[in-house]
């Protein structure tokens, strides 16, 4: 059990994306298109965490898939602890190249499940955390993505007002970028490049309402700066809250029995 929800113990296909490990559960049912649906880790996890949204997915008859980000899982050599720690002692150093190659990474992975797993060329996207950062950026850059699900997002990479991971009294210290780092920032950061999402496809954010570490303030800017340039845009924005109780980061994921359900059934609907 993870989350809060229990694992269902389906068929898991594993393969690579040419030089990227990625795991997928299709639905046990005929379905009358295959559409992908991606789903991506928070830092310092791995695509198999996500097994359980994954098994949930597929059950609403879609390839369900994820796979590892940047220096993360079979693509790294740090442990979760280790390259969590590495990353907050300078969060723009490196965090953002994480960022940023799995964003292009994403773009590899599309092609790749739509040439050998025959899926739609409209792909459905959410992640947790990082992977929901990762989600929201990629939506602004390929028009394949029609509908995202990010959960406890940000998108803005600066992240002002951000504290340390649990804490609700220490401000992180967000490091420095360098050129390498500052270069997917400029590239890939969706609110210095609104414009991007004139066009955006349907946005639910689920966020914790008291999430110090990722502040819903962040998301609630990003569609504010965006009404300034388009409403209709703006209005394909949703911001979903948890509320009640300790609806901090780790403990709005934790959370997930409360908010998954109305958040999967926003996102995919029935494709039988």
């Amino acid at each position: 059990m993870k989350g809060g929800k229990v694992m269902k113990n389906k068929e898991i296909k594993k393969a690579m994306a040419v030089d990227i490990p990625v795991i997928y559960i299709e639905p046990d049912f005929p379905v009358k298109e295959k559409k992908l649906a991606i789903f991506l880790h928070g830092l310092g996890g791995t695509k198999e965490d996500l097994i359980n949204y994954l098994e949930d997915m597929s059950d609403k008859g879609y390839i369900a898939l994820s796979y590892d980000k940047y220096q993360h899982g079979e693509r790294g050599t740090e442990t979760s602890e280790e390259i969590t720690k590495r990353v907050f002692t300078n969060l723009r150093k490196y965090g953002w190249p994480i960022l940023g190659q799995t964003i292009i990474d994403t773009t590899r992975v599309i092609d790749w499940a739509i040439e050998n797993l025959g899926v739609s060329s409209e792909v459905y996207m959410g992640g947790i955390s990082m992977g929901g950062d990762i989600s929201i950026a990629v939506a602004g850059i390929d028009r394949r993505i029609v509908r995202v699900a990010p959960v406890v997002t940000t998108p803005d990479w600066l992240r002002p007002g951000m504290y340390k991971l649990g804490s609700t009294t220490e401000i992180l210290n967000p490091g420095k970028a360098d050129s390498y780092a500052q270069f997917f920032y400029e590239e890939f950061n969706p609110i210095t490049h609104l414009s991007r999402y004139i066009d955006t496809p349907p946005m639910r954010l689920q966020l914790g309402r008291d999430d110090t570490h990722i502040p819903p303030e962040n998301a609630e800017r990003f569609k504010s700066m965006l009404a300034e340039l388009s409403q209709e845009a703006a209005d394909r924005i949703e911001i979903a809250y948890l509320e009640g109780g300790n609806t901090n980061h780790m403990e709005t994921i934790g959370r997930s029995d409360e908010w998954w359900p109305e958040h999967l059934n926003w996102w995919l609907k029935d494709n039988k």
